[in-house]
């Protein structure tokens, strides 16, 4: 209940300033700035333009609430948990959260750019782009779920090390199959054009082995945690 205030709370503030249209037009200048010159977007239902613009500042005040949202899941979870093992989970929600917003952002100030760009030059002359913007909103909704998952996977990674589900060598020899899957979820998700596939895929190579780097010292450090805790039992 109070995750869902304070994302109420950031909602109303996001909606009376800056308003929920200046942050659909801030959502939309990458596909904006890649369209002709005097192209606009389009709605194409009664009620389109007051909703859209809603649900994206929604959408914003849900990010901006995502700290004070995760804090509230590990207040909740806290309390089971061993001493030793609350020391591991906050680290691991801060470094979640950020990296969440981190995909997020890479996929709004570099990716989009770049493929609204490819898709505009590959588009033939004759045709005199309108996207919709429900059909944009719902781009946006699930690029910024698939870049904001993917720069979870260091987390992945260091979870199955750290609850000895595999280990790091097992995980160095599935380096290949990885890779493949990296391409093929990227296929599935992104548009149907090379560049934005590469742009999912490369940083989901990368962060897996950013994963493996860490997952090391993590590791290391579990190992240390067990004879404490069969000389205390």
């Amino acid at each position: 209940m109070r995750a869902l205030f304070a994302i109420a709370v950031a909602f109303v503030i996001l909606f009376l300033w800056p308003g929920s249209g200046v942050i659909y037009d801030f959502l939309a200048a990458p596909l904006m700035q890649a369209l002709p010159e005097g192209a606009k977007m389009i709605a194409t239902g009664v009620i389109t333009p007051f909703m859209v613009p809603m649900k994206v500042t929604a959408l914003v005040a849900f990010m901006v609430a995502l700290p004070y949202v995760l804090y509230q899941t590990w207040a909740f979870v806290a309390p089971g948990l061993y001493e030793h093992e609350k020391k591991f989970a906050l680290p691991i929600v801060v470094l979640s959260t950020a990296l969440f917003l981190l995909g997020v952002a890479f996929c709004y100030y570099f990716v989009f750019g770049k493929v609204f760009t490819f898709i505009n030059n590959f588009a033939p002359k004759s045709i005199t782009p309108a996207p919709d913007i429900e059909a944009y909103f719902s781009f946006v909704i699930t690029m910024f779920l698939a870049f904001g998952v993917t720069f979870e996977i260091p987390i992945v990674v260091i979870l199955l090390v750290r609850f000895g589900l595999v280990t790091v060598d097992k995980l160095k020899e599935a380096r290949p199959y990885v890779i493949v899957g990296a391409f093929v979820v990227s296929a599935v998700i992104t548009p149907p054009d090379v560049l934005s596939q590469f742009m999912l895929a490369v940083p989901m190579c990368l962060l897996y082995e950013a994963g493996l780097i860490l997952s090391r010292y993590v590791g290391t450090r579990a190992k240390a945690v067990e004879p404490e805790q069969s000389s205390l039992g």
